[in-house]
């Protein structure tokens, strides 16, 4: 009798308690508080760079200044762009937990 393999696999890899992805336990824990953080603390930055830049455009029209206009639509496309980016980083993430099985957001 020539064995090729006397692994049972499903009990290896889907049987142990060591080999479940979705178990996450020492640096697991603290990447998923720093990315759950940053994601809340990316809105809330959004949040009032979105209101700093309207009331410097509202101001900049009252006092026709068109350079203080400026400055403010800079800062609300920059705040927009920087959501954007933040936004897109949290749906890969949510996609490297869907292939992999993992929990990273959610603690």
């Amino acid at each position: 009798m020539n064995k090729v393999a006397d692994v049972d696999i499903g009990n290896v890899f889907l049987g142990s308690s060591n080999a479940n992805l979705s178990n996450l336990s020492g640096i697991g824990l603290y990447v998923s508080a720093i990315i759950t953080g940053s994601i809340s603390i990316a809105g809330i930055i959004f949040l009032f760079l979105l209101v700093g830049s309207g009331i410097a455009m509202i101001s900049g029209a009252g006092k026709n200044d068109p350079q203080s206009v400026q400055k403010g639509k800079q800062t609300a496309t920059s705040a927009l762009i920087g959501f954007v980016v933040v936004f897109m980083a949290y749906w890969i993430v949510k996609l490297i937990e869907l292939i992999t099985g993992l929990n990273l957001i959610s603690i």
